[in-house]
C-alpha cells in the first residue's frame, strides 16, 4: 500500500489528507510536533480574548483521525533523505514514504536586530506562541507596556488581542499610514485612524533599531532608529513571516525563499511536493506572489495536489486573488486587484461614508473601463459575484451599478450603495471636464 507522508498538520497539510482519504485506500501519516490534534491557527487570537478555550478551535472531534485511518505522529523531522525516502525524526525513529509533502509553513521574520532572542521577545503564528504570550504578557502588571514591530495582519491582530487585557500597545509601522505598501493611502489612512482610535499608540515612519534586555536577559526597552526608547516587557515581531524549510539543507530539494514547485506542485525530486506557506511557485500564477502565506490558498493547495497524488495531475489553478481579514472592528475584503498605487491605465475610485466606518477602492482600466478589482471595508460582499463580475470582466460601470447585488446582507447597507452611486457618477463627469 502506497504510504503518503505530509510533514505539518495546518490547514494545507490536513486538507490533503482528508480528500487522499476521500478519493483512495492509501497509508496516510501527518507529522508534526506542534500540536497533537489539527486547529484552526486563525482563531488563536479568541482563545486569549477569551472568547472560546482552545479546545473549541478544532474542527474534528478526536476520534475522527482514527476513523478516517489518517495516522498522526507528535515528532520533529530533522532530515529529509530523498535517495533512500526516509526521515530522520528527533526521537530518533527512522520513518519510510514513498510520496512525501512538506506543509509545514511559516516561521515569524527576523532580521538580525540585536536582542531579537531575549525572553520577552516572540511573534505569534503557533500554538507555542500563544502559550508563551500567556507567560508574557498575562495581564497588566506583569506587562506593562507592549511595543509590536510591523504593520501586517498579525501585528493588528496581537495589538487587539492585549487591548483586551488592558495592556498598553507600542505600534510601530515604518509606512506613511498601516499596510500602505499594500492598501492605497486613503485605505491605509482609514485604518490608521481607527487602530488610532482604539488608544492603540501608533507610530508611523518609526523602525526598531534594536531589543535591550535586562541582567536576567528579559527585555527591558527598545530603541528606534530616530533614538527613541520605550520601556516594555512584550516585542511582538509582526513583520511578516517565511517559509519553514531550514530542515530542508542538503536534503536535494531546490529551495529559495520557499520550496520551489511546478504548477503540480512538484519539486525537483521525483514523489516530493510542497504545499501552502512554506511553497514557491517557479512561475507566479499571473499577479500573484510566488509566496503566498494565505488560509485559503492553503488550503486550495491541499484539494489540487489530493488529485494529482491520487491518479488525476490537476495542476494549481487558483483562480481570481481574493482575501479578507479584520482591522479590530472593520471588515476587509479585497477582490481582484487593487494596487497600493494605480497600475499605468488604470485609475482608483474611492467613496468613504462620513463615520470613517465604511469605504470601498475600485481599481480600473480607464481605456476599457474594465473592473480591476475592490477593496471594501466595513461592508460584507459575496464572493461568488465579484469572482463572476473578474471573469466576465465587467464594466467599472456594471459593478458600481450593481454593488448592492454583491453585499452578502443588503438589508443592513442599502444607503451606502445609492451614496457610491451618486458620489462614483459625479466623480466620473469631474475627470471628463
Amino acid at each position: 500500500m502506497e504510504h503518503v507522508v505530509i510533514i505539518g498538520n495546518g490547514i494545507a497539510g490536513i486538507t490533503l489528507a482528508r480528500h487522499v482519504r476521500k478519493f483512495s485506500d492509501k497509508r496516510i501519516t501527518v507529522i508534526s510536533a506542534e500540536t497533537d490534534y489539527f486547529f484552526s491557527r486563525t482563531a488563536l487570537m479568541y482563545v486569549y480574548m477569551g472568547h472560546m478555550k482552545f479546545e473549541h478551535t478544532q474542527p474534528y472531534e478526536n476520534w475522527f483521525w482514527e476513523k478516517n485511518r489518517i495516522e498522526l505522529k507528535r515528532d520533529y523531522v530533522k532530515h529529509v533523505h530523498t535517495d533512500t525516502k526516509i526521515l530522520s525524526l528527533e526521537s530518533g525513529e527512522q520513518f519510510s514514504y514513498d510520496k512525501l509533502v512538506i506543509a509545514t509553513g511559516s516561521v515569524p521574520n527576523k532580521f538580525g536586530w540585536k536582542g531579537e532572542d531575549l525572553h520577552g521577545v516572540q511573534g505569534l503564528v503557533t500554538r507555542n506562541d500563544l502559550e508563551l504570550l500567556e507567560v508574557n504578557a498575562p495581564n497588566n502588571d506583569v506587562c506593562k507596556r507592549a511595543v509590536i514591530i510591523g504593520g501586517g495582519l498579525i501585528g493588528v491582530e496581537l495589538a487587539e488581542m492585549l487591548h483586551t487585557r488592558k495592556i498598553p500597545v507600542t505600534f510601530l509601522v515604518r509606512e506613511k499610514a498601516f499596510w500602505s505598501g499594500v492598501l492605497p493611502m486613503p485605505d491605509a489612512t482609514m485604518i490608521s485612524d481607527h487602530i488610532l482610535s482604539h488608544h492603540i499608540d501608533l507610530r508611523h515612519e518609526e523602525e526598531l533599531d534594536e531589543i535591550i534586555g535586562d541582567e536576567n536577559g528579559r527585555v527591558k526597552a527598545i530603541k528606534t532608529k530616530t533614538g527613541k526608547t520605550i520601556n516594555c516587557n512584550l516585542v511582538g515581531l509582526c513583520a511578516g513571516v517565511k517559509p519553514q524549510i531550514g530542515f530542508l539543507a542538503s536534503s536535494g530539494i531546490d529551495t529559495d525563499r520557499g520550496v520551489l514547485v511546478d504548477r503540480l506542485l512538484q519539486t525537483n525530486v521525483p514523489d516530493v511536493y510542497a504545499i501552502g506557506d512554506c511553497a514557491q511557485q517557479r512561475e507566479p500564477v499571473g499577479e500573484r506572489k510566488p509566496v503566498e502565506a494565505v488560509w485559503y490558498t492553503g488550503r486550495m493547495m491541499g484539494e489540487t495536489l489530493a488529485q494529482t497524488i491520487c491518479g488525476n495531475p490537476t495542476p494549481w489553478n487558483p483562480g481570481h486573488w481574493f482575501n479578507s481579514a479584520k482591522f479590530m472592528d472593520i471588515e476587509y475584503q479585497t477582490y481582484g486587484w487593487v494596487w497600493s498605487k494605480p497600475k499605468e491605465g488604470h485609475e482608483h475610485y474611492h467613496w468613504q461614508d462620513e463615520k470613517n466606518e465604511r469605504a470601498i477602492t475600485i481599481e480600473y482600466d480607464v481605456a476599457s473601463r474594465v473592473f480591476i478589482g475592490i477593496n471594501t471595508f466595513g461592508i460584507r460582499m459575496k464572493h461568488e459575484v465579484f469572482d463572476q463580475w473578474l471573469t466576465e470582466k465587467q464594466s467599472v460601470d456594471h459593478v458600481v451599478k450593481h454593488l448592492s447585488k454583491s453585499c452578502f446582507n443588503p438589508e443592513f447597507y442599502q444607503k451606502p450603495f445609492e451614496s457610491i452611486k451618486k458620489d462614483f457618477a459625479t466623480s466620473q463627469k469631474t475627470v471628463e471636464a
